[in-house]
């Protein structure tokens, strides 16, 4: 499955770097890409929900889709 996620407060490589820990910690196998510069978060192989939980609560937000 494919997630796509607009996150919100990611402003650094260590931003990234939490996010992507944070979603791998929850789904070992997911497959993460992070564009720090547009605030786009696509997971694949990761359970519903699973990612938006571990973004959530790595600090980060999710913004409503438009």
């Amino acid at each position: 499955m494919r997630q796509v996620f607009q996150v919100t407060g990611m402003t650094c490589g260590g931003c990234v770097r939490a996010v992507t820990n944070a979603i791998k910690a929850r789904s070992p196998s997911a497959k993460v890409a992070v564009d720090l510069a547009s605030g786009i978060v696509t997971v694949e192989s990761a359970d519903p929900g699973v990612a938006a939980t571990a973004i959530t609560e790595a600090g980060f937000g999710i913004a409503a889709p438009t």
